[in-house]
């Protein structure tokens, strides 16, 4: 299928691996034209140069954090008019409620809620100038269903979801939308970072701690960074512009809801 979104350009976060670096190539590959951000220099380097080798598009590359206010600056100087915007931020670490003091919850919410907003508050009103654009949000499977140890990304994630929520139909009238993905486990560092603290714990293998999570997926396997990739390369498509303020979870099946 023809996206029809060929010469548009896009800032994609966290992009240098895991399911940001998916949503990176699946843009690249339908002609978009990429500015990549990730605080690891190297590796966005290496990620920026195979996806410029890969499709022939465009790729500048950024390294910041855009989790603090000098780095966002950075970024989006760098970026100037986009089209599309895709948001991703690592989630943050696991624990119990006993754990975590009111820090904690600012950390999170600046990652995770208000960098995410203050990313759209910059990008939003070129689109709406211009009269289109598209925001994906990557966000969790734990905004349908709470997962307990991770309460913070839990709390963080469900305030982006309200304000998505809204802030979503107030844009759709000037050719906008903004739409969020919920990535259930794919097979990422992260994903792998869960699974080391999960064999840790219990005094087994990673490949049981994997095996373990894996048979719990209706799916009965985790999902890869290409088909969440393929997934949000369609809600950035032309074929997507009545699809608005939308949580899709890519999950396997994982999160039994019926809505």
């Amino acid at each position: 299928m023809d996206l029809g979104i060929t010469g548009k350009r896009a800032l994609v976060c966290g992009a240098s691996k895991g399911l940001g670096r998916g949503c990176a190539e699946a843009l690249a590959a339908a002609g978009v034209n990429l500015v990549l951000n990730a605080r690891g220099e190297q590796a966005l380097e290496q990620a920026a140069a195979a996806i410029r080798a890969a499709h022939g598009v465009t790729v500048t590359a950024v390294a910041a954090d855009i989790t603090a206010a000098e780095g966002r600056a950075q970024v989006l100087a760098t970026a100037g008019e986009v089209d599309i915007l895709v948001t991703n931020a690592g989630g943050p670490p696991p624990g119990m409620w006993t754990d975590w003091e009111r820090a904690d919850f600012i950390a999170a919410l600046d990652a995770n809620m208000l960098t995410p907003i203050a990313l759209m508050k910059a990008l939003l009103p070129g689109m709406m100038s211009r009269g289109w654009g598209r925001v994906v949000n990557i966000t969790s499977q734990s905004v349908k269903a709470p997962i307990p140890v991770l309460g913070l990304s839990n709390a963080a994630r469900a305030g982006l979801t309200g304000y998505v929520a809204g802030t979503a139909r107030q844009v759709a009238p000037h050719g906008v939308t903004i739409n969020n993905l919920l990535p259930g486990i794919h097979a990422t560092d992260r994903a792998d970072a869960l699974d080391r603290d999960v064999a840790a714990a219990e005094a087994i293998t990673l490949d049981e701690a994997r095996a373990r999570r894996a048979a719990t997926i209706p799916a009965r396997r985790y999902g890869t960074p290409a088909e969440f990739g393929a997934a949000c390369a369609f809600l950035c498509s032309q074929h997507a512009g009545f699809i608005v303020g939308q949580n899709i979870l890519l999950d396997g099946g994982a999160v039994n809801v019926t809505l």
